[in-house]
């Protein structure tokens, strides 16, 4: 699987050929902290002093680099698809090598960041329901309304917490046959290798 870089990303990222290897490792560096600790605008001023460049060009370059890192990360594409992400943006072969080694030293730490960064979701724990049907009303004899009332109860974070819903069975019935659809959609080749790789 190969990285989409938009012409953005590639612009940023056209500027680290224009600086030393060990600069670029530099900027591997700081783009790790920066997903760690959030962005320092006096990193980058210190860096552009150094190279005499503007401070938002240093701050472009760390933010291609993190994005790169992030995104290879995050998908866990292997050394080739890397490369040949790479090998698009047209830089040198020891510049190709060392974002390699940058990317392969840096995946796992990442993955951890963002592994922090994700919110974490409701899950399922157990589910009540009863169905409720008004025959009759003071203004009309004869009628159905049918009602499905539904207690989820749900866990997050080890808090247990409770939504109630109520939904006519037409409704219901279209809900569990768009969650039917869903789960036969996870059961295809593409739905698993995108499971497989978030993993």
């Amino acid at each position: 699987m190969l990285l989409d870089l938009s012409e953005e990303h590639k612009e940023h990222l056209a500027f680290l050929p224009q600086v030393d290897s060990a600069v670029v490792v530099e900027f591997g560096r700081i783009a790790v902290e920066f997903l760690r600790r959030g962005t320092n605008p006096k990193v980058y001023e210190g860096a552009a002093r150094k190279l005499n460049v503007s401070s938002d060009a240093v701050q472009h370059g760390v933010e291609g680099l993190t994005y790169l890192l992030t995104e290879s990360s995050k998908l866990m594409i292997s050394e080739v698809d890397f490369q040949d992400s790479v090998f698009v943006l047209g830089f040198s072969e020891e510049l190709n090598k060392l974002l390699l080694q940058l990317y392969l030293d840096n995946r796992k730490e990442i993955r951890t960041i963002l592994g922090e960064l994700a919110p974490s979701l409701p899950s399922y724990h157990s589910l009540e329901w009863r169905l409720d049907v008004q025959l009759a009303s003071r203004s009309l004899r004869q009628q159905i309304k049918p009602a499905v009332t539904i207690k989820l109860h749900l866990n997050q974070n080890g808090d247990h917490n409770t939504k109630v819903l109520q939904t006519d069975p037409a409704t219901l019935l279209h809900l569990v046959q768009q969650l039917e659809q869903a789960l036969e959609e996870m059961k295809t080749n593409h739905c698993r290798r995108v499971v497989r790789n978030i993993k």
